[in-house]
C-alpha cells in the first residue's frame, strides 16, 4: 500500500492506530449487516476463519435471517443474535467490527456511525454512493482511529501484485495510457409493475436516505444497482474493480519512468447511454469514460450487453507502452511485446484467492493496528473515480476537476451530484 493515497489534510493523523482490545491470539467478534448476495459471500468468508466469531446478523428482510443463522450455527456451533436495525449492533460493546454488505446507498451511514461507536469496518465497494460520503467515511476512520477496509479485493491479490512489480521494472518503456473494461453480459429487468411490500421486509429502513417510492421488485434485491437512488450503475458495481486495476498499472508505469500519478484526474469525460436495453434501468448499458492526468490518460469501456472480450479478458485492464503491454485479468496477468507476441512471464491465481486474502488482511490489521490493503483513503479515491465518470455522463460534458478541493471547476450543476439529498432521519452524520 502506498501512503501517498492518503488525503493531505488527514495524513498527519494516520501515523498509528490505537491499541485494540483484540489481541493476536484472541477471536475478533464481528456482526454482518446484510446476509444476501455479496453480503452472504462475505459472511461465508469470515465464517471460515477460526479466529473470527460472528455474533450478530442484521437484515431488513427478516425472511433471510433463519437460513443465515443456520449457516453460522452449523459452522461455529453457536447461533448469532439477529436484528433488522443495525443501530442495535452498534450499541453492543462486545462487537469489535462490522461487515457492511448493503446496497451502495447504505454504505456510508453505517460505516461512519460504526467508527463513531468504536467499531472497525469492512465495507463493500464502491465504499460510497457519492464522493461526499467517501470524504465523511475517511474523516470518521481517521478521527476515531478505526480500521476500515473497502472490498476492492484485488488489492490483496498475488497475481495483481506481480503484474505491478513487472510494470515497475520499466519493460514497457514510455507509457501514457491504460484502460479497463467490462463486457460481462447482463440481463434486461423489463418494466415490472409496483407491488405490495413483502411480509417481513422493513421497506422504509431499506430505503433509508433514498426518496420514498412505491415498492417494486426490480428496485429491490440485486437490481437496486441499476437505479440512481440506490446504486452507481455498472461503472460503480464492476467497473470500480477494473478501473482500479488500470489505475494501479498506470501508476506503476509512471513510477518506472520516475514520475508520479496524482490521486485525482484533472478532467473527465463519459459519453454513453441506454442504447441496448428497453427496460427500467436508469444507468447506461454502454459507456466510455476517460480520466485525464498530466501527461497520461485512463480509459474505461463498459458494454453490459456484448460479451466479446478485450485482450482475451471479459473483465480486465491493460497498460500500454512503446515496448508492449501488460494485460491484467481477474485470475491472471500476461505481457506482450510491441508486435503482440506473448512473453514468457505472467502468473495465474484461483478466482477467489484474493477475495479470501482480503478478508484475512482486514482481520490481521485490526489485530496488529495497521492500515489494510484497501484502506478507506485508497477506497475513497477508487470509488470516487467511478462517481466522477457517472457525473460526467449525467451532465453530458467534459468536466474539469480540482483534486485539492475535490470539486469541479466552475460547474455548480456537476458539484451538486457530488452529494445527494438525504431523507430524514437518515442524514449523513457529522464527523
Amino acid at each position: 500500500m502506498t501512503r501517498r493515497y492518503f488525503l493531505p489534510a488527514l495524513a498527519a493523523s494516520t501515523a498509528a492506530l490505537p491499541r485494540n482490545s483484540v489481541a493476536a491470539n484472541e477471536k475478533l467478534t464481528i456482526a454482518c449487516i446484510g446476509v444476501r448476495g455479496r453480503a452472504g459471500h462475505l459472511l461465508s468468508g469470515f465464517l471460515e476463519m477460526p479466529d473470527v466469531e460472528v455474533a450478530a446478523l442484521c437484515d431488513v428482510d427478516s425472511r433471510l435471517l433463519p437460513a443465515a443463522v443456520k449457516k453460522v450455527e452449523d459452522k461455529k456451533g453457536k447461533a448469532p443474535k439477529t436484528t433488522g436495525d443495525f443501530r442495535r449492533i452498534l450499541d453492543d460493546r462486545s462487537i469489535d467490527a462490522i461487515v457492511v454488505g448493503t446496497p451502495d446507498h447504505w454504505h456510508a451511514i453505517p460505516t461512519v456511525m460504526g467508527c463513531q461507536a468504536g467499531k472497525h469496518v469492512y465495507v463493500e465497494k464502491p465504499c460510497s454512493h457519492n464522493l461526499h460520503e467517501g470524504q465523511a467515511m475517511l474523516a470518521a476512520a481517521r478521527k476515531h482511529k478505526r480500521v476500515v477496509q473497502v472490498g476492492i479485493q484485488s488489492r490483496s491479490g498475488r497475481h495483481f501484485a506481480e503484474a505491478l512489480e513487472y510494470i515497475r521494472g520499466g519493460s514497457l518503456g514510455k507509457v501514457v495510457l491504460a484502460r479497463g473494461w467490462e463486457t460481462a453480459k447482463q440481463k434486461s429487468i423489463g418494466h415490472p409493475a409496483d407491488a405490495a411490500v413483502p411480509d417481513g421486509v422493513d421497506y422504509d429502513m431499506w430505503l433509508g436516505p433514498a426518496p420514498k417510492r412505491p415498492f417494486n421488485p426490480m428496485r429491490f434485491h440485486s437490481n437496486w444497482r441499476w437505479f440512481f437512488d440506490y446504486g452507481t450503475g455498472d461503472l460503480g458495481n464492476d467497473g470500480v474493480h477494473r478501473t482500479d486495476y488500470a489505475r494501479r498499472g498506470l501508476e506503476a508505469a509512471l513510477t518506472a519512468m520516475g514520475k508520479t500519478l496524482p490521486d485525482w484526474p484533472v478532467a473527465v469525460t463519459a459519453p454513453g447511454g441506454k442504447l441496448y436495453f428497453d427496460d427500467d434501468q436508469e444507468w447506461p448499458d454502454t459507456q466510455m469514460v476517460s480520466w485525464e492526468y498530466p501527461g497520461a490518460m485512463l480509459l474505461y469501456e463498459m458494454r453490459i450487453w456484448s460479451p466479446s472480450p478485450l485482450e482475451g479478458e471479459e473483465e480486465g485492464a491493460a497498460v500500454y507502452g512503446e515496448n508492449g503491454c501488460v494485460v491484467i485479468g481477474n485470475t491472471q496477468w500476461r505481457a506482450f511485446d510491441a508486435k503482440g507476441k506473448q512473453l514468457p512471464v505472467g502468473a495465474k491465481s484461483a478466482n477467489d484467492e484474493h477475495d479470501g486474502a482480503h478478508k484475512r488482511n482486514f482481520v490481521d490489521c485490526v489485530k496488529n493496528d495497521s492500515h489494510p490493503n484497501c484502506d478507506i483513503a485508497i477506497g475513497h479515491v477508487a470509488s470516487s473515480m467511478t462517481h466522477l465518470g457517472n457525473i460526467a455522463w449525467r451532465v453530458g460534458r467534459r468536466l474539469k476537476f480540482d483534486g485539492k478541493t475535490q470539486t469541479f471547476l466552475n460547474d455548480p450543476e456537476a458539484d451538486r451530484l457530488l452529494t445527494r439529498t438525504y431523507r430524514r432521519p437518515w442524514v449523513l452524520p457529522k464527523v
